[in-house]
């Protein structure tokens, strides 16, 4: 229990003194930018605010203050102190990780309920000040004591996941992909800013007239982007999977036509997309808050999947986490509930599933259910209900029992959850980037990304 007592001015005498330790992130800058308005970019993670070449993330000089603010408040004198006046002279500069503490000492009281306190912020690895100043404060007029202050919780909605993702991929050699019928800006800006990132080569599949119509929408220049004449969205998908028969695409990106339409000639049997297991669909969710990337599947294309069906999505998945980094992925196989119920069909899938990854029939990863939800991603609703191993309450990867589930999941967790979710095809020779026409930019760019880290690790292992 957090107890907080004050002082009132009586009680504080000349030499008193306390202090606050704080770790600064990276997260608490872009709490101070949004609630004070200032968002000069020496403060925000990942950005050069100076130009010098170097990101800075350096911590804005009025938020170290506030640590100041946060002992008189909390600690000396307290609850109903409140400022009178306060000089500051800026000694050093903290930076993102390090670890502060926030000092006061009474110097002087002032009757009736006055206070004079040097107050000063140290970095606590080499004692380097980074502020001192004094304050003048008038102490409380009132005895308080106030046990566990409620205060909102704050989420910041930053999708750092999927920044690792996208900054492992750029280094790659770009992913050759043919783009299907980008005609409107929304699919061509999305092929575009894979290019800029130089994560995809795309080479555009479609309507040469409405893609140079989405370009100048865009504002965008096509100098140097082959573009692949079509005169129908079903004719653009037969030649962009010819272009991979061909050798000269490693990827396929949806661009704007109907799924089916694009599956179904990657599906055909002469120089298809076949690759022994069922296509399936991954969502890779970056959901604020959680501490790894989520992946949804399957949420896009099998319906309602039989358990051999069930088999391939469970093992695209994996395949699909361990590209992105996830050594060893924690698959949830998620069900209504997390006891097998023989009137429950999923759960006995989820049993099923758990049982042919123990005897070695899905690999890679580990596998556990039935689960419900809150028992495969929350650890103590996991522990309440007594369920224990390595998968319950850290699950990584969540394989629905139908698309109803899956696509209600994945969208719960993008509108309400504000999670970002890159959409691949699995299963087929080469990875199928599906996007959305509501994704947004970082949605479409971790798309490309996953995709291309995909092709990079099938390839190191082909090599091998």
């Amino acid at each position: 229990m957090n107890v907080q007592e004050n002082r009132v001015f009586g009680e504080v005498a000349i030499g008193d003194s306390a202090e606050v330790v704080r770790i600064c992130t990276e997260d608490d800058f872009y709490v101070f930018a949004t609630a004070s308005g200032n968002h000069n970019p020496m403060h925000l993670a990942g950005l050069d605010g100076d130009g010098d070449g170097t990101v800075e993330a350096v911590a804005p000089a009025m938020w170290v203050a506030s640590l100041v603010s946060a002992v008189i408040g909390n600690i000396l004198p307290g609850a109903g102190a409140l400022y009178r006046a306060q000089s500051l002279r800026f000694l050093a500069r903290a930076h993102a990780g390090d670890e502060l503490v926030a000092r006061v000492r009474v110097t002087e009281k002032r009757p009736p309920d006055g206070l004079v306190m040097a107050t000063e912020v140290v970095r606590k690895s080499d004692g380097a000040t980074i502020l001192s100043g004094e304050a003048e404060v008038q102490a409380p007029a009132r005895k308080m004591r106030f046990d566990d202050l409620e205060i909102p919780g704050l989420l910041i909605e930053r999708h750092r996941h999927f920044d690792a993702i996208i900054a492992r991929a750029e280094p790659l050699p770009p992913l050759p992909t043919a783009v299907v019928a980008p005609e409107e800006p929304n699919s061509l800006g999305g092929a575009l800013l894979g290019a800029r990132h130089t994560i995809i080569a795309p080479i555009l599949v479609g309507d040469p007239t409405r893609i140079a119509a989405a370009a100048d929408a865009l504002g965008a220049s096509l100098d140097g982007i082959e573009i692949v004449a079509a005169p129908d969205h079903a004719a653009a998908a037969r030649l962009a999977v010819d272009l991979v028969a061909q050798g000269r695409a490693a990827a396929l990106m949806k661009g704007h036509l109907h799924t089916d339409v694009l599956l179904k000639a990657a599906l055909r049997k002469e120089n298809g997309l076949r690759a022994g297991r069922r296509f399936t669909h991954v969502f890779v969710m970056d959901v604020p808050g959680v501490a790894h990337p989520l992946l949804v599947t399957d949420a896009a294309i099998n319906i309602a999947p039989d358990l051999r069906t069930k088999m391939d999505i469970v093992q695209n998945a994996i395949d699909l986490a361990r590209s992105i980094g996830i050594d060893e992925p924690k698959v949830g196989v998620l069900s209504a509930v997390e006891t097998v119920n023989p009137d429950i069909p999923s759960s006995l899938d989820a049993a099923l599933l758990s049982k042919m990854a123990e005897r070695g029939q899905i690999t890679g990863g580990i596998v556990d259910g039935p689960l419900a939800m809150d028992n495969a991603v929350d650890i103590a609703a996991a522990r309440t209900k007594g369920i224990l191993g390595p998968v319950a309450g850290r699950a990584e990867v969540l394989v629905v029992p139908n698309i109803d589930a899956g696509n209600m999941l994945a969208k719960q967790l993008t509108h309400i959850s504000h999670a970002e979710g890159a959409g691949v095809v699995m299963g087929a020779l080469v990875p199928i980037i599906l996007n959305s026409r509501a994704d947004d930019d970082k949605a479409r760019l971790a798309s490309c990304a996953v995709a291309a880290l995909h092709d990079a690790r099938l390839r190191g292992r082909l090599a091998e």
